[in-house]
């Protein structure tokens, strides 16, 4: 039954009062499928928030959540330890990058980053390059809500209520280009030679300065931007050259977004750190990781000048339920196959997507693996209102899209099949065609 007063919860991200004139209420989750409190079945377009990979209620996660509770509802991480925790940081080691064998848990790609950062500043303290403190990102990038994630990140709305952040940092140029790279699949072909923007900062600032750059290896959160060929690459050269630790966020990309583990697979580059959550857990316990290479790890261990390696750490961090719900969403994704089917899905979900191209209002679209952005025409002097229509009207006919600006980013559950994206995008098509 719905609460008959909405009024209390602030909601995130999220148009408060027009969501309260007119909400739009889950009461239930199964498969693809939302139930709306009106009793209808919402396809999920967007995974949740790019997170159900596993798709809703798999069994095998709700069951090894409810064992746990059972059996371990909490167990401090502090100086304590728990199997689950150890048993989780030893499988992601054989699925992550050769030299990444290292886990810290967190509650959420937020925390994630933040710990990454200050991990980062810790690492080449420990090394004995104290002046290396600042740190770099790129612009239209999203690494969360704290204020590490905002200060590195590049989105304005997401900065600029927030008054002054952190000092010591910097941003590259993003590697958006509608013009050369319009209507791509996978990697775009034109852009790489802006990594050189990181030599441009290095110029600027000295190496001996700069502890890390920061970048999300497919940019989601503004807008589905896939990288152009060789710039991750690139990246990773120029990092090495000035000993600047290079991080992939991989919140949204790891476990099976791309039809791989991780995106530094699918690109084939290593970064020193991913920043990872959503998928970890297929989002059914809130729950984030820093995945760190075996030198930064071990420069901790050997040269801290305390008991105490890194003064760093969560209430929850490795939180047994969340610890269950992870290592039931790997046993998911591989018993079931699902990252296999994110890949050989991938082209007739790219197919379905640029079917799309011609549409009213349609004046982009990129694809890579399962994730998809439909980039529209906004209204003049209205950024936003478009997009943030068509999810409205989608959600009427019965589809759960996500907006971001004007742009529709879809991300379904790895468990999706053919049937489902011509439904997901024959939907989108058909209220595209009836928004102003």
């Amino acid at each position: 039954m719905r609460p008959n007063n909405l009024e209390n919860y602030w909601m995130p991200f999220t148009s408060n009062r027009d969501f309260k004139a007119d909400p739009r209420m889950i009461v239930s989750a199964d498969g693809m499928y939302y139930k709306s409190s009106d009793g209808r079945d919402i396809l999920d377009g967007t995974a949740g928030l790019w997170c159900v990979n596993a798709g809703h209620a798999h069994p095998k996660i709700v069951e090894a959540v409810s064992t746990a509770v059972r059996t371990l509802d909490y167990a401090p991480g502090f100086n304590f330890g728990h199997d689950g925790a150890f048993e989780l940081s030893n499988r992601l080691a054989h699925m992550f990058p050769e030299n990444i064998n290292h886990f810290f848990f967190t509650n959420s790609g937020s925390e994630a980053v933040d710990s990454a950062l200050k991990i980062a500043l810790a690492y080449h303290r420990c090394k004995g390059n104290g002046t290396k403190t600042r740190l770099i990102g790129r612009e239209r990038g999203y690494h969360g809500v704290g204020f590490g994630g905002i200060s590195v990140g590049g989105l304005v709305k997401n900065r600029m209520y927030f008054g002054s952040l952190l000092n010591g940092v910097d941003h590259m140029r993003h590697t958006h280009d509608p013009v050369r790279n319009g209507f791509s699949r996978g990697e775009v072909e034109y852009g790489c030679e802006l990594a050189e923007d990181l030599e441009r900062l290095v110029a600027l600032h000295d190496a001996s300065t700069i502890a890390a750059v920061i970048v999300e290896p497919v940019a989601g959160s503004t807008g589905v931007l896939p990288p152009p060929k060789g710039y991750l690459k690139r990246l990773r050269e120029i990092c090495d050259a000035h000993d600047i630790l290079l991080i992939f966020d991989e919140v949204i990309t790891a476990f099976g977004r791309l039809g791989c583990m991780t995106a530094a697979e699918y690109f084939d580059v290593e970064p020193d750190i991913i920043t990872c959550a959503k998928g970890l857990t297929s989002g059914v316990v809130p729950m984030g990781g820093v995945a760190v290479q075996d030198k930064i790890y071990q420069t901790m261990m050997d040269n801290a000048d305390a008991p105490i390696e890194l003064f760093h750490g969560y209430t929850y961090s490795g939180h047994p339920l969340a610890t269950a719900a992870a290592l039931a969403s790997l046993d998911a994704y591989a018993e079931d196959g699902m990252f296999e089917n994110a890949r050989a899905l991938s082209k007739p979900w790219a197919d379905a997507a640029h079917a799309l191209k011609g549409v009213k209002h349609v004046t982009d679209i990129r694809t890579i693996g399962l994730v998809a952005g439909i980039e529209l025409e906004s209204r003049p002097g209205a950024p936003g209102a478009r997009a943030y229509d068509v999810m409205k009207a989608c959600w009427e006919k019965g589809l759960m899209v996500r907006v971001t600006g004007d742009v529709l980013a879809f991300s379904p559950p790895l468990i999706i099949n053919e049937l489902e994206i011509e439904q997901l995008f024959a939907t989108t098509a058909s209220v595209l065609n009836t928004i102003p």
